[in-house]
């Protein structure tokens, strides 16, 4: 079932959602990292959807691109931030994924002729797939994050995949509950209880937790240990305290004060290198440093739906800004600014002035996209550095045709298919998926290449002609409208040269002292010990203004 030289980990969530599981995952990987191993990591996720692709960013969160072209979860993007690696397509299942395999292989009569059953088809696919991202990544250790919450039954067959190989394989896997441990206001005491009965949930599937790692407001003290040590099966140095703490990236330092690394070596029969953590550490310092702040607004829709979903909708994003301002040593104060109030009034503009960088960022639909129209004019005319990813791009060089060409009719065929001047269009390829409505994993993903004019802000921020970024869009630069646009002083500083598409464009500094739009997204290659370079270039900008 598995490879003896192979070592695997599961990650389950207790309680409630929303527990820590993708931060505990990815943390673990890079504790183990740091001792010397190979490690990648997977997400399994229970929902019936093929991938992340068709959700609704405010239910499900940020839609992250690999590089090999997968919509995913938002939790591959951590993944890929804490262990410094590209996560490929193979680490990311779905139910609706693996069923889809499974009849498929049922129709080529690869089961030959056989009655196929959830039990053990379902699982074994599983297995596969996670021995498949092992092979492919060619890693030593897999950690591998179940979706949900333990008692549902969606995720289910992924729990009893863990089950059998924990049963074939008991030395070489390991399995880590992350369960929170509410204190009621009126109480003011931690309560065990709810872990308790998340611990026998999963022991009434099969499985026994090696690990508890318990997520609350502040650290576990010694009594609560002893107590969960006791009612939920395991050691009390297996109990693990996961407090709130300033920042995600402390996590991995946090759990190395319980020495977690070599209580799972120890558990999985490994013998690691002593570990090094000097960079994680330094960075986790500059961060709490005290340092001046940045003032950044994002303009955006996903607003309306309340705070609580604008973390998850532009989760790498918020990230690759932090990145950013880590590297110019500076603090960031984020705000979510509203297009459709600059729809209902034009004097909510003012407010842009107060801050030293403006953000659009990429999304879908015609809704709030004149606000935001307005908001680049503003930022353009005032000289206010702005970034514009993806949608953010397209939008940048519509108001340009509209406001500086003179096209006030220029939009996309997107937003407005009725719009005599379309500045942005679908090509043949993509009109046939909107007309046969072949939506999901049909627009332009994954990573392509680009490249880049010698003395462009662009190329400031790269210092190279040629770069790879990654794509998530239907809607291109419509090259009848290029010439046009460059006269004027758009400046096309990004070509993919192949097929003469449009990836970059700017204002000439001379104009503007930053305003970059890019039709890629770059935020999913920022990482923290470095950042990205045109988030790097945008904070600078910004500090100067």
């Amino acid at each position: 079932m598995s490879n003896k030289n192979k070592k695997y980990i599961f990650v389950v969530g207790g309680v409630m959602s929303s527990v820590g599981k993708g931060i505990t995952t990815a943390s673990i990987g890079k504790i183990l990292q740091a001792r010397g191993f190979k490690v990648t990591a997977l997400k399994a996720d229970p929902y019936i959807n093929v991938d992340a692709g068709t959700m609704n960013p405010t239910e499900h969160g940020e839609v992250f691109v690999t590089s090999d072209k997968d919509e995913t979860d938002q939790d591959i993007g951590n993944y890929e931030r804490f262990l410094g690696v590209d996560i490929l397509s193979c680490n990311y299942m779905t139910t609706g994924r693996i069923y889809q395999t499974v009849i498929k292989k049922e129709r080529n009569l690869e089961y030959k002729g056989k009655c196929v059953e959830v039990i053990p088809h379902i699982p074994d696919e599983i297995i596969r797939r996670i021995d498949l991202a092992l092979k492919k990544t060619k890693s030593e250790i897999a950690v591998i994050e179940i979706g949900g919450t333990i008692g549902e039954y969606q995720n289910a067959l992924f729990i009893e995949a863990a089950r059998q190989m924990k049963l074939k394989d008991p030395e070489n896997v390991a399995i880590v509950m992350v369960s929170y441990l509410p204190i009621p206001a009126k109480v003011g005491e931690m309560k065990t209880k709810p872990t308790q009965t998340a611990a026998r949930a999963l022991n009434a599937a099969g499985v026994q937790a090696d690990f508890v790692v318990c997520r609350a407001d502040r650290a576990l003290d010694e009594k609560r240990k002893e107590k969960i040590a006791l009612f939920c099966g395991v050691k009390k140095g297996h109990v693990i305290s996961a407090p709130d703490v300033e920042t995600i990236y402390e996590v991995p330092l946090n759990f190395e004060k319980d020495g977690f690394s070599e209580k799972l070596i120890k558990i999985l029969n490994l013998k690691g290198a002593k570990k090094d953590l000097k960079d994680w550490t330094a960075l986790v310092r500059k961060i709490k440093r005290e340092k001046p702040v940045v003032n950044v607004g994002i303009v955006g829709k996903y607003f309306k739906t309340g705070d609580f979903t604008l973390a998850d909708s532009y989760i790498s994003v918020i990230e690759a800004l932090k990145h950013a301002a880590w590297k110019n040593n500076v603090d960031i104060n984020i705000d979510w600014l509203s297009s459709e109030k600059y729809e209902e009034n034009k004097r909510n503009l003012g407010e842009l002035s107060d801050y030293d960088g403006i953000l659009i960022p990429g999304g879908f639909g015609s809704r709030g996209t004149e606000g935001k129209l307005r908001a680049i004019e503003y930022v353009r005319e005032n000289k206010i550095p702005y970034f514009g990813l993806c949608l953010g791009m397209q939008l940048a060089s519509i108001e340009f045709a509209r406001n500086v060409v003179g096209l006030k009719r220029a939009n996309s065929l997107e937003l407005d298919p009725k719009a005599p001047q379309q500045i942005f269009i679908a090509n043949p390829f993509q009109q046939q998926n909107i007309k046969e409505k072949k939506y999901g994993g049909t627009m332009r993903l994954g990573a392509c290449p680009c490249e880049v004019k010698k003395g462009t802000q662009a190329y400031q921020a790269y210092k190279s002609e040629d770069i790879v970024e990654r794509h998530r869009h239907r809607y291109e630069f419509n090259n009848q409208y290029l010439e046009k646009l460059a006269k004027a002083g758009l400046v096309i500083s990004g070509l993919y040269k192949k097929n003469k598409l449009v990836e970059i464009v700017e204002l000439s500094k001379n104009v503007h002292p930053w305003f970059v739009g890019v039709q890629f997204h770059p935020e999913f290659q920022s990482r923290p010990l470095t950042g990205h370079p045109l988030f790097n270039a945008f904070i600078k900008a910004a500090l100067k203004k």
